[in-house]
């Protein structure tokens, strides 16, 4: 395999993490990039027939932008996303798009088709590769682009959308699309598992091939969803044992293994298990990045949170949660708040306009600044993902950490989980609802301590009422009740998965619902261990 001079990319790479964290220093604010972002993105949209029949004008100040043009959902623009994939041109975006994005849809439980500009790929290779920089900040020092970079993403083959023809259009989840839009030379010297095993859309294939390919690579870093990475690591290691090659964890396969990026959901169920699978010496590195763009990336030590990337295309906007819950939506718009509006400890809907033809789009993510000078936030969760059945207003890092501390205390390791609302009872007259938290929770086999549902159930009341005042509250006055908790059979949120034909890729199981959407699916397609 063809490798760069270590004495020139290395050079090459430490001159850029020292501009780069000249820059992260110098520019601790962000108004005046994301004033430069906004006037450059209305200069373009405004060739967009869709945003400038809404009231996009070239240049627009951000007061009158806020007024004008409301804020948007995706199921308010699918009638022109449907226009796009069928070939219409300067509709959400100026020019003909043939390209999009198939997300999780981890809060909908559909997948999304989003719009894929050739402008939005130049942000996510740019914002891609300053998030490297950043680690390189971070670690002082560019060993990690010495070897080869193991993006462990959605297979990178695309499938064709709508009637064929000279307009085709294509459909593939992010992961795969940034994968096949590398640039050349991140392609040549570190792309891996290299563009043919990429393709493979069987996960279980997909492993076997990685781990034939990669076995004499010298890998520095591995990047993908903590669940399936941790699925890739228990797959090497088998592979290794059966080549009589007996490893404890990655690094002692890959001696140079030192980084790995992570993304797309809350890394807490998974720490441990992944310390021990890579190696207890990795770095973990956080990005923030979604089918709709690359937002954040750590450049400090983890509690303090991301840095949001306010200089890479996209425009921001920040709509408090409990302002999200009592507006209107037709007015929810003159609730957000542009970067240097918003203060840290409070949750934020997360708002964007970006260079894919999204304006003023609610994500359906909540963050929270840990510092606005520099802007740096944490993933709260999603807002479709929050238990507020009982009006207890539990997010889904909440209730992730409970779990966590939880099974820390006990020895005991996540393989997956979801909490879902059980409705005991309540009173129409009164309109108040009762019930208790449904946690199904999958723990790995082999462990010292035997546990059960009743105790587990203990100690996450405990943890909750702890961390959350709401949920304390609605204890204390009984309406809401002790947590249940089913502790699953091996394998029940992989048949599950499969069951949706999930299994890979970006997909995920949503860790808590307001409803029993998934829950009533799990009861249907398993079993449950006893209590």
């Amino acid at each position: 395999m063809p490798v760069w001079p270590k004495c020139f990319s290395t050079f090459r790479v430490s001159l850029k993490t020292a501009a780069t964290e000249w820059h992260l220093r110098k520019n601790q604010g962000g108004a005046a990039a994301q004033q430069a972002a906004l006037t450059k993105l209305t200069s373009r949209l405004v060739g967009a027939s869709y945003w400038k029949g809404v009231g996009v004008e070239a240049r627009m100040s951000y007061p009158t932008f806020r007024t004008k043009v409301p804020v948007s959902t995706y199921e308010q623009l699918i009638p022109a996303i449907d226009r796009m994939v069928r070939g219409e041109s300067d509709v959400l975006w100026p020019g003909r798009c043939s390209l999009f994005a198939l997300s999780a849809g981890t809060s909908s439980g559909q997948p999304k088709r989003l719009p894929v500009t050739e402008e939005l790929l130049t942000h996510f290779r740019s914002a891609g590769h300053d998030a490297l920089l950043y680690y390189n900040v971070r670690v002082r020092h560019a060993g990690v682009f010495r070897g080869r970079h193991l993006l462990f993403g959605s297979p990178t083959r695309l499938i064709p959308l709508g009637t064929p023809g000279a307009e085709q259009a294509y459909a593939g989840e992010m992961s795969g699309i940034a994968a096949l839009s590398l640039p050349r030379w991140a392609e040549k010297h570190l792309y891996e598992p290299g563009t043919g095993v990429g393709q493979i859309e069987d996960l279980d294939d997909r492993i076997a091939a990685i781990a034939k390919r990669t076995t004499g690579a010298d890998i520095t870093l591995i990047a993908g969803l903590p669940n399936w990475v941790t699925i890739l690591a228990h797959a090497l290691r088998e592979h290794a044992s059966a080549s009589r090659r007996r490893i404890t964890h990655l690094a002692g396969l890959w001696p140079n293994l030192e980084c790995y990026v992570y993304s797309g959901m809350l890394i807490g169920p998974y720490a441990n298990e992944l310390r021990v699978l890579l190696g207890p010496a990795l770095n973990f590195h956080e990005v923030y990045a979604a089918s709709e763009g690359f937002f954040a990336a750590q450049d400090a030590d983890s509690s303090r949170g991301m840095r949001l990337m306010v200089d890479q295309g996209v425009f921001y906007e920040f709509i408090a949660v409990a302002d999200l819950d009592d507006t209107p939506p037709e007015l929810v718009g003159r609730k957000a708040l542009p970067l240097e509006g918003v203060k840290a400890g409070v949750d934020y809907a997360l708002v964007i306009t970006t260079p894919g033809g999204l304006v003023r789009y609610l994500v359906g993510d909540i963050v929270r600044f840990t510092s606005t000078t520099p802007a740096r936030v944490i993933y709260i969760g999603g807002l479709k993902q929050r238990l507020n059945a009982f009006a207890e207003n539990i997010s889904e890092r909440e209730a992730c950490d409970a779990l966590v501390a939880v099974c820390q205390r006990r020895g005991w390791t996540i393989v997956n989980f979801h909490v879902a609302p059980l409705h005991t009872g309540g009173s129409s007259f009164t309109r108040q609802h009762r019930g208790r938290h449904e946690w199904w929770v999958e723990l790995r086999p082999g462990t010292v301590s035997t546990p059960t549902g009743p105790q587990m159930a203990t100690d996450l009341d405990t943890e909750l009422q702890r961390a959350n005042s709401h949920y304390a509250a609605a204890r204390q006055a009984s309406t809401i009740d002790p947590p249940f908790v089913r502790l699953v059979m091996p394998g029940v949120f992989e048949h599950w998965l499969r069951f949706r034909k999930q299994w890979g890729g970006q997909f995920k199981v949503p860790r808590c619902r307001s409803d029993r959407t998934i829950a009533d699916q799990l009861s249907q397609v398993t079993h449950f261990a006893r209590d």
